[in-house]
């Protein structure tokens, strides 16, 4: 390129070139692009400009094409012809056989009878089936009773007990040293069928069992199936197995089922922690790979509001695995329509495939028996469209890395070491333009989300929920029309006598100095996903160098701009991919994501990212086109009418249909609290329906059709007693702080709660020990409150030690299976230092919340009645409660105190 020089554009008959003219008073600033040196140049040069329909068409069919590509991998589940090994179809009526008993909460006799039994039937089956095979198949039943803590929804304490697990155990008939376990979890929430979550992932493991039982080769190393009974209670069943079983102490690896959304691919998104060799063996074996690790680093994160029974068997077992779980269509999760029918065969097929392949890779491999000797390490690991996996060790990605970095700035400092002021003049313009750069993100963030703010403020907010493209066309709209605006403006009239040609170079130099820069720092913060800017900086610069002949001699030619484009494709695909993992997980997320979190700042900030990162290499042909006018004529266009659609009210954010159902989550109970004074006398007594909404529009689309729920009967947190004084089943007050509390009738549970204070003693060391009894339902949650001045100094949970403390409260998280005794616990706590002087002053609130979520207590008449009036695009997921409440203070405790 010429150096010092400005542009006259001429039209010329047919193709749009540039004429490139000597300028000896050129300044020497920033927008002077004269950096390359040559002290000679042709008096002119015809090089190419893109035209402007040619540019935009080119970029979105670029898009478009790959985009296509990634939805076809996505609906292409198996690859291949089956094998026979894995009977899909056996499985699919597992499957109908589990969900048919309906919901299945811990507790119930949905869940600890008849699930149980079918599974025991089946197992049995396949024991007497294979007896005279080389395996020997053992089953245990275990009910274990536990309790441990989790930092999980700011941190809570569980306390479970007589659970069920059904543990079965596959070996050679001579027996095994080292196990493999394989884990699924039969259990539901309330009010859900639970297919997906986690019903297809123990009916595919029966038939795995099944496969692996009628080899004809033995395996080396034995295979534990854990069919466990109490994962929605908080990972509760894995800890009782994990910390109680025998056979727990045998186990070298695990691969857990899981699930976040219904159907479609699953994808292993968490593994280890370090035994690389764990990766390696899905990647060698898994007939249909799906795995990201940036999907663990995103989980590990705590970004994603779940956990999954991998937590429980790495913190607890100290035993590394590998989490797989189905994430399309997060919508129904957790619903009423998670169905067996909305599971392909195919979807089972595949999942069966991968575990039993790789399961029997396993447990035929010899570095399962000395697991710790491959222990150190990370992995890279990633697949390309569903086809293959790529995985190395972390430390040949963070060489790989550093060698493309090194690459990138020695193709950057040849250009800044040119001879004469050429070099430095780089450097300058480089520097300049990456600041255009950088502020035209933030101007464009910041633009989109004021459009996000006028949504929200005009009560539209979750308008994509059920139109996911209306927001693409919103906010990508505008954030492409910012960006292409600000560089437009950059081109015009802070450029306004550079060569075009050389601004699109130096614009592509931006963009890979920008990537270069996330690379070096994701590496450096040590996350094996830094090899997702490595593709986004080795692709473009190995494209470039090779189009460098092509685009010095003729400019952005067509056959230079498709050549680019193909450079490009293998790494945007690839990215395209990852952006649909994060709008498939966060989409359905802010739909139960609490009423606190802004949905419409979210999203537009999401997509304002994703057209950030995939517009970077498209950056440089704003420079190479004349005009600009049309493109930012049609994006204006696209977004006026769709926010004018949004405005209307167009889009609304439900959707009832059976086909595509996008329902509205709302928590309600009918609840009965009462609630006593330091002198054991009730205090205040009511009822009524709790409402909670688990997104962010409230009860704003409730009302039209159930009036009397509005903003008159909002509750508000009263400070003075545990929770709020509300009958929370998890701690999760602070996302859901707008609820609704409607008068109704008592509730008269036929088993109501007997809770009641056994025993209390002041210790030699200065604390009040406070011993309690609760009888009741399979599910009940425990609040506790020191008043100002006191503190918990040790109780019966966990290590005895009280933890996660949420703003001077603690929860404690129980439930039972059948049969269980009475739940006894204890607390010590430690009295003020100075007493108040006025008066006895409480050291103390107890509080204690029964649910009711099955049986003939789950319902009453005014509940049924207030359900059948919400809409069809509502799914309103009801049960009982009961809330007694006590406050205790030091010189004043009684124990005749006792609520039935």
């Amino acid at each position: 390129m010429e150096g010092d020089t400005t542009v006259r554009r001429i039209k010329p008959f047919g193709t749009q070139q540039y004429v490139a003219q000597d300028n000896n008073g050129a300044q020497d600033r920033c927008e002077n692009n004269g950096y390359n040196g040559e002290p000679k140049r042709k008096p002119e040069v015809n090089l190419y400009l893109l035209r402007e329909g040619l540019a935009a068409s080119l970029v979105s069919v670029f898009i478009l094409v790959l985009w296509a590509l990634v939805h076809l991998s996505l609906q292409q589940l198996v690859i291949g012809k089956p094998t026979g090994e894995f009977n899909a179809v056996r499985a699919r009526q597992h499957l109908e056989q589990i969900t048919s008993a309906g919901p299945r909460p811990v507790g119930s006799q949905e869940n600890e009878v008849l699930t149980v039994g079918y599974l025991l039937k089946q197992i049995e089956d396949i024991q007497v089936e294979t007896a005279a095979g080389p395996h020997q198949l053992s089953i245990d039943i275990q009910r274990p009773t536990g309790t441990f803590s989790i930092d999980f929804l700011g941190g809570f304490t569980s306390f479970y007990d007589h659970i069920t697990n059904i543990a079965v155990r596959l070996e050679p008939k001579g027996g095994a040293q080292h196990l493999m376990l394989a884990n699924c979890h039969f259990d539901t929430v309330a009010n859900s069928p639970g297919a997906s979550d986690d019903a297809v992932s123990c009916a595919v493991m029966l038939e795995v069992l099944h496969s692996l039982a009628n080899q004809s080769t033995p395996l080396n190393h034995g295979v534990i199936f854990l069919f466990n009974g109490a994962e929605e209670n908080v990972l509760q069943a894995s800890h009782g197995f994990i910390t109680q079983h025998p056979w727990a102490k045998q186990v070298r690896a695990f691969i857990n089922l899981e699930a976040a959304g219904v159907g479609g691919k699953e994808v292993v998104f968490q593994t280890g922690p370090e035994n690389p060799w764990l990766v390696q063996a899905y990647v060698h074996a898994a007939k249909h790979p799906f795995a990201s690790v940036v999907g663990q680093e995103v989980f590990q994160s705590g970004v994603i509001p779940s956990d999954t029974d991998f937590r429980i068997f790495r913190d607890f077992g100290n035993i590394p695995g590998i989490d797989l779980a189905f994430i399309e269509n997060g919508f129904i999760y957790h619903t009423k329509y998670d169905t067996a029918n909305r599971i392909l065969t195919d979807s089972i097929q595949r999942a069966g495939d991968n575990i039993l392949a790789v399961l029997k890779y396993l447990a035929m491999s010899e570095k399962l028996a000395d697991s710790s000797e491959y222990r150190h390490g990370n992995m890279v690991f990633f697949d390309l469209l569903g086809v293959i996996v790529v995985a190395y060790p972390a430390r040949v990605g963070t060489i790989l890395n550093y060698m493309v970095a090194t690459a990138t700035f020695l193709y950057l400092a040849k250009k800044a070491s040119m001879p004469g002021h050429g070099g430095g003049r780089y450097v300058r313009d480089l520097a300049c333009a990456t600041g255009v750069a950088l502020l035209s993100w933030f101007v464009t963030l910041l633009s989109v989300l004021i459009v996000a703010l006028l949504v929200t403020l005009l009560g539209r907010s979750m308008f994509w929920y059920n139109h996911f493209y209306a927001s693409v066309c919103l906010y990508g709209a505008a954030a492409t029309g910012k960006m292409i605006l600000i560089h437009t403006l950059a081109k015009n009239l802070y450029y306004g006598g550079v060569r075009l040609v050389e601004l699109g170079d130096l614009y592509f130099d931006v963009s890979l100095l920008l990537w270069c820069c996330s690379l070096v720092w994701l590496t450096q913060h040590g996350l094996c996903s830094a090899y997702a800017p490595m593709l986004m900086v080795a692709f473009p610069l190995a494209t470039r160098l090779l189009l460098a002949k092509e685009f010095k001699h003729r400019g952005a030619s067509a056959k230079y701009c498709v050549l680019y484009l193909l450079g490009l494709a293998l790494p945007y695909v690839h990215f395209m991919f990852l952006i649909w993992v994060v709008f498939e997980i966060f989409t359905p997320i802010m739909g139960r994501s609490g009423t606190e979190i802004p949905p419409e700042v979210v999203l537009a900030s999401l997509v304002t990212l994703a057209t950030i990162f995939l517009s970077s290499f498209f950056l440089h042909f704003i420079y190479l086109v004349r005009s600009t006018k049309r493109i930012m004529a049609g994006l204006g266009f696209v977004f006026t009418i769709m926010f004018l659609l949004v405005s209307c009210g167009l889009f609304f954010p439900y959707s009832g249909d059976l086909d595509s159902p996008r329902p509205k989550r709302v928590f309600l109970q009918h609840t009965t609290r009462t609630f006593h004074n330091l002198q054991g006398e009730v205090e205040s007594r009511d009822s009524g329906l709790w409402i909670n909404s688990f997104d962010y529009t409230g009860m704003q689309h409730i009302t039209p059709h159930i009036p009397e729920i509005n903003e008159t009967v909002r509750t508000r947190c009263r400070e003075d007693r545990p929770f709020c004084g509300y009958p929370w089943f998890l701690p999760v007050k602070f996302l859901s702080r707008k609820n609704w509390y409607l008068p109704a009738p008592e509730v008269s549970p036929s088993s109501p709660v007997e809770f009641s204070l056994l025993s209390k003693e002041e210790t030699s060391w200065g604390t009040i020990k406070m011993t309690f009894s609760v009888k009741g339902p399979s599910h009940m949650s425990l609040y506790l409150m020191p008043h100002r001045g006191a503190s918990l100094s040790t109780w019966s949970f966990g290590d005895g030690t009280p933890r996660f403390d949420l703003s001077g409260e603690y929860f404690i998280f129980y439930s039972h299976g059948l049969d269980a005794p009475t739940w006894t616990f204890w607390f010590e706590i430690q009295p003020p230092a100075d007493p108040d002087p006025s008066g006895p002053e409480g050291i103390v609130s107890v509080a204690i919340s029964s649910h009711y979520f099955f049986g003939k207590d789950q319902r009453t008449a005014r509940l049924e009645e207030m359900l059948h009036r919400f809409p069809t695009w509502a799914f309103p997921s009801s049960w009982l409660t009961s809330t007694v409440c006590f406050t205790w203070y030091y010189h004043y405790l009684r124990t005749d105190q006792t609520q039935h």
